[in-house]
């Protein structure tokens, strides 16, 4: 939903860290926004911890195009608790770190200029909030922890009527796409396609359509106006179901064909940014490499990126399976570990069990799910949801999959990544490490989706984050990784696919830290494995 004027708050901030929440008396020095302290580009190089509290200030001018109109104040993902004020006032609070908020400061604004301020507390693992992958205590498979701003802050200019947000659905099967907008104001809106106007929320006709698919990633623009406000946006004709092939195995199906999700598993890590990517050529260059390699999707893991990602994903064609960012207490090993050797799932409403107690927790975990769900809603590349993985703070699966599915009929849903399988839904969901790969169908007749594998660790000297090495098997030299993943597929995921598995996902695309079982470095230095080599060993099932 993009408009034509908007000021970009990026760059350099006021910044203090101090041990309770009052206003400081003085600031530190200067933080790059979007990048958190414990980022690199940040320029800070320090870490939030549990009972600090991290402040933000800048002065802001106005444009005089601004003037006299309403003013929209955006933040892209703030981790995890914020506060802000603008000239004193404040403006809004937000409760999560992976979802962007808003808020109108019209009034707050006197004159052309006006102080920004924000308070950030980022309790990490403390309590059961959303937390990903971070740690106080990174290794292995967790990550870094970081705090504060990560994405894009800006100010947009409205009219005194605007558009607030759109929902656009395409109806595949019918060759029309379905329009509404949620508007601030009495009145009508209107989109324009194809040279005609619809009176919102509409029906309209897409005759001829090119199918959107990774090899054709066809997008239509449109434009949205509501009396002196006026967004730009774009939709996809596409479908996602999981249906039966001709020979009456359960599939993944892609506008109404089956289709092999032949996918990498992707953090969203960079090392001198953690969570914040350096620049959108940096999105590009991952979503490319991957498509390069002959993978079709990505899945977004325990992540939620800015928007440019995902359409990045839109406009280059790439599936995405978008993961809930996890949270909980303390994960207990035996329920989150020991299933990858036993295989031996767990009723997920032994809340204790599985480190989420709190009542409350669980509801805002819903909340945030949801909230995800609508944020995302309109990106024609995301085909997947997934809330839980590997049950860290899975509860009421079976329940969380028909919310989802109420919310977002469109699109399949992987109830639980990985172990823990409630038996409900669309999907069986495997991770498998440590030993061969055999498929087997489904006893309750879904299709069977490998959603993690492989991990195979190559260490590149010059371009590792630490000494230390993690992956789930080692591979010495090159050769020997080209080797092992030429086996791999070859002798375990192409049988596989021909019996029936309707999806692979290797882990991963990149190194991150001490993880080292990317196909290409942290520092995206080094491919591995060459893009032809790569698409050589994927052409047993591309």
């Amino acid at each position: 939903m993009r408009r034509d004027r908007w000021l970009n708050l990026n760059g350099p901030w006021d910044y203090a860290i101090t041990r309770d929440g009052l206003r400081p008396a003085a600031f530190e020095g200067k933080i790059i926004v979007p990048f958190s302290p414990e980022a690199e580009l940040s320029g800070v190089g320090r870490s939030l911890k549990a009972d600090e509290y991290l402040w933000y200030r800048r002065d802001v001018t106005l444009p005089p195009a601004f003037r006299g109109k309403r003013l929209l104040l955006h933040f892209g993902a703030v981790d995890q608790e914020a506060t802000v004020w603008v000239n004193g006032r404040q403006a809004v609070s937000h409760v999560g770190g992976y979802l962007p908020f808003s808020a109108e400061i019209t009034d707050a604004v006197k004159g052309e200029s006006f102080e920004l301020l924000v308070r950030v507390q980022d309790e990490t693992e403390r309590g059961e909030r959303c937390r990903g992958k971070q740690s106080s205590r990174p290794g292995g498979i967790w990550y870094t922890a970081q705090s504060g701003i990560w994405q894009t802050v800006w100010i947009e200019p409205v009219p005194e009527k605007y558009i607030e947000s759109l929902r656009i659905t395409p109806d595949f099967d019918h060759g029309i796409v379905q329009i509404g907008a949620s508007l601030v104001g009495e009145g009508t809106a209107y989109a324009r396609f194809g040279g005609k106007s619809y009176a919102l929320p509409a029906r309209i006709s897409v005759p001829n359509f090119e199918a959107w698919s990774p090899e054709h990633p066809k997008l239509y623009d449109f434009s949205v106006s509501f009396v002196d406000d006026k967004v730009d946006s774009y939709f996809a004709m596409r479908k996602f179901s999981v249906e039966k092939d001709a020979q009456g195995v359960p599939r993944l199906f892609l506008n109404n064909r089956a289709y092999f999700h032949n996918g990498l598993l992707d953090q969203g890590y960079w090392p001198d940014g953690l969570y914040t990517a350096p620049s959108d050529e940096a999105f590009v260059y991952d979503i490319r490499k991957a498509k390069d390699m002959g993978f079709n999707m990505l899945r977004k893991h325990i992540k939620v990126e800015p928007l440019r990602w995902y359409y990045n994903c839109d406009r280059i064609g790439m599936l995405v399976w978008q993961d809930m960012p996890c949270g909980g207490g303390a994960y207990n090993p035996l329920v989150v570990s020991t299933p990858l050797v036993t295989g031996k799932s767990l009723r997920d409403d032994h809340y204790a069990l599985f480190s989420r107690r709190g009542e409350d927790e669980r509801g805002r975990f819903r909340q945030e799910l949801g909230d995800m769900i609508r944020h995302l809603y309109n990106c024609p590349c995301v085909c997947m949801w997934v809330p839980f993985n590997e049950g860290w703070g899975q509860f009421d699966a079976a329940a969380i999959h028909a919310y989802v599915r109420a919310l977002d009929p469109t699109r399949t849903v992987d109830h639980a990544s990985g172990w823990h399988d409630q038996g409900t839904g669309e999907l069986k969901s495997l991770h498998v490490y440590f030993r061969k790969y055999v498929y087997r169908p489904d006893d309750r007749g879904r299709a069977v989706v490998l959603s993690e594998f492989g991990g195979y660790s190559h260490r590149v000297e010059e371009h590792c984050f630490s000494a230390r090495s993690f992956g789930y098997k080692k591979c010495r030299t090159k050769d020997a990784l080209h080797q092992s993943l030429k086996a791999l597929y070859r002798d375990e995921i192409a049988p596989a696919k021909k019996y029936g598995l309707a999806a692979a996902v290797y882990t991963q695309l990149s190194d991150v830290e001490d993880e080292l079982n990317g196909l290409v470095t942290y520092d995206r230095k080094v491919v591995k494995i060459p893009p032809e080599e790569m698409k050589e060993i994927l052409s047993v099932v591309i």
